[in-house]
């Protein structure tokens, strides 16, 4: 699937997520994808294409992560990643600690925060290999919220669909080094981006 082999004890643990996605789903209001065919396409098959991005032990924040997407994906796919995920929804962060339970997943947190209020915290300032958020924000916002959890040589990344380069300013350009990825979702067949920005640091 894009590109990614997912083994057998992967493909039962994405399973496990996605059965309890749905359950809790019934409760409170985490996606509004509720086929479950749906579900494995434009949650689980979409987060894959992000796979390819992430170095082994990379410390990664998945900012808004919501229904653990991509940050649980990643950590399925990837079990040396140190994930931090956060959202400002509790009960959200209710789900994500229960999926991280069952699937006995280790070193990855969720955290109930908004972004804004961790900018001052000394545990995550200036801590992470990379940013990622999946139809967080505007990318604007995105980087300019996510940016000081950065290391200086680390890596944004902005999953997004079709529309993405118009989110693109003069002063991101200015300011990042911009690496498109484009891909195609395999049934609906529906176009989307991954933007990974690193820092000019010719840039004042």
């Amino acid at each position: 699937m894009l590109g990614v082999r997912v083994s057998s004890d992967q493909a039962k643990m994405m399973e496990v997520h996605a059965r309890h996605l749905l359950l809790w789903n019934s409760k409170i209001n985490i996606t509004a994808i509720t086929d479950p065919l749906a579900v494995a396409e434009k949650h689980f098959m979409d987060c894959l294409a992000a796979v390819m991005l992430f170095s082994s032990g990379q410390k990664v924040m998945d900012m808004g992560s919501g229904g653990g997407f991509p940050g649980i994906v990643l950590k399925i796919m990837n079990p040396s990643l140190n994930i931090l995920m956060v959202d400002a929804s509790r009960k959200k962060v209710s789900f994500l600690k229960d999926v991280i339970r069952r699937l006995n997943l280790e070193n990855i947190e969720a955290v109930h925060a908004r972004v804004e209020d961790l900018h001052a915290d000394q545990d995550y300032v200036s801590r992470f290999d990379a940013v990622i958020s999946r139809a967080f924000s505007e990318l604007s916002d995105f980087v300019n919220l996510s940016i000081p959890f950065l290391k200086p040589d680390g890596c944004l990344h902005a999953m997004k669909g079709k529309t993405s380069k118009n989110e693109i300013t003069r002063d991101i350009l200015e300011k990042f080094h911009i690496h498109t990825h484009p891909y195609e979702l395999p049934f609906e067949k529906s176009e989307r981006h991954i933007l990974s920005l690193t820092r000019n640091l010719t840039h004042k």
